[in-house]
């Protein structure tokens, strides 16, 4: 008798009985991906965890563990230790991967673990989900659709937990109707949410289940944020380049504006020409006397001799000369200032008397 208790502890920790709760089939299409959640009991949260490929445990081969990763990237693994649940996900499925084993190591004992099986298939799964996870919020509903090829039951139950058949029910305060309107498709809305409703579901028809994990968070606030005051003891680094950042944008921008307003400007002073005015009068010109004295070859003569030079401002480039006076023996040299820089009509200063000043030399006869 007391062989056959040891054999039965022996087979309970082998096949997992009331130590960890999974699925049993699920559907997949080759070359997806498949996420497996495994629900163990409390005594267990300290423990690894991992997923072993293969027929039977004892000589399954461990492919992740929660403390060794998959360096492949074909297979990982999460455990959540407030809701005792591991899950593992397989990438890219073929037909020969099919049989796994969530399992748990046992410190001093035989570990223990529950078997599933992948059925996988080239073309549409026999059950199958959009998505296998869905947020909701509190006191709102959530809608997820299962469709189906198969015949059976359907239902959707909570891992671990209980079901809801037919077309209405609760799980556990959350209340649950089933619409199977549509050929080959069931929709499950779940109403009343509460933040004690995440949790793993299946999806079920017949010996098929399909797992969805839903999340229920709090609703997102709408009220308007209040301002608070700044303190820059509470800035991150991270804030601070985002602030400097920020601020060099606009000082680049405003620095090169003002030294493009400054080369515009220098520009144009540098080419602006001062005009001089348009006329000129005969008080703006300097005026020069010239007195040159000529002896006669003749000094027979006893008349006074001499060269009288006359000059006036004149603005033209050529201005005329008056003839000599005939009846003076003397030779009379005109001259002529003109106004330099002249743009425009120039104007001729007409000769007054008193604008010229006769001086006079009278020579000697020798004695």
């Amino acid at each position: 008798m007391a062989f056959n208790l040891s054999f039965f502890f022996i087979l309970a920790g082998l096949t997992g009985i009331h130590s960890i709760t999974t699925v049993t089939e699920v559907p997949v299409k080759a070359g997806d991906s498949v996420t497996i959640p495994c629900l163990y009991n409390s005594r267990h949260t300290s423990h690894v965890k991992y997923l072993c490929e293969g027929y039977k445990l004892l000589f399954c081969k461990s492919v992740v563990k929660t403390d060794q990763p998959d360096s492949s990237g074909k297979f990982s693994i999460s455990d959540d230790k407030r809701q005792n649940v591991f899950t593992v996900t397989i990438k890219d499925l073929m037909d020969e991967e099919a049989n796994y084993w969530c399992a748990v190591e046992i410190d001093g004992g035989a570990d223990v673990g529950v078997y599933f099986h992948l059925s996988i298939t080239d073309g549409m799964p026999a059950l199958y989900v959009d998505h296998q996870a869905i947020t909701g919020y509190v006191g709102d509903d959530i809608t997820i659709t299962c469709y189906y090829n198969t015949s059976g039951e359907m239902r959707w139950c909570r891992l671990g937990s209980t079901c809801v058949t037919g077309s209405s029910g609760s799980i556990d305060g959350a209340n649950v109707t089933i619409n199977m309107t549509l050929p080959n498709i069931f929709n499950v809305t779940m109403r009343g949410l509460t933040t004690e409703s995440s949790d793993w579901y299946l999806c079920g028809t017949g010996d098929l289940k399909m797992p969805v994990h839903v999340t229920v968070a709090e609703k997102p606030s709408t009220t308007t944020v209040s301002s608070t005051t700044f303190d820059p003891e509470l800035l991150t680094p991270q804030d601070l380049i985002v602030t400097v950042h920020w601020l060099i944008i606009p000082l680049s921008v405003l620095i090169i504006v003002i030294v493009t307003i400054w080369f515009t400007l220098k520009r144009a002073n540098k080419h602006t020409e001062v005009e001089l005015p348009d006329t000129a009068t005969a008080e703006d010109a300097e005026v020069t006397y010239t007195i040159k004295h000529k002896r006669k070859p003749s000094r027979e003569s006893r008349a006074k001799e001499y060269t009288v030079i006359y000059s006036e401002v004149m603005p033209v480039r050529k201005p005329p000369c008056k003839e000599s006076d005939a009846t003076i023996d003397a030779e009379v040299v005109c001259s002529s200032v003109v106004m330099p820089a002249m743009k425009q009509q120039r104007q001729t200063v007409e000769r007054k008397s008193e604008d010229v000043t006769y001086s006079s030399l009278v020579h000697l006869q020798d004695m």
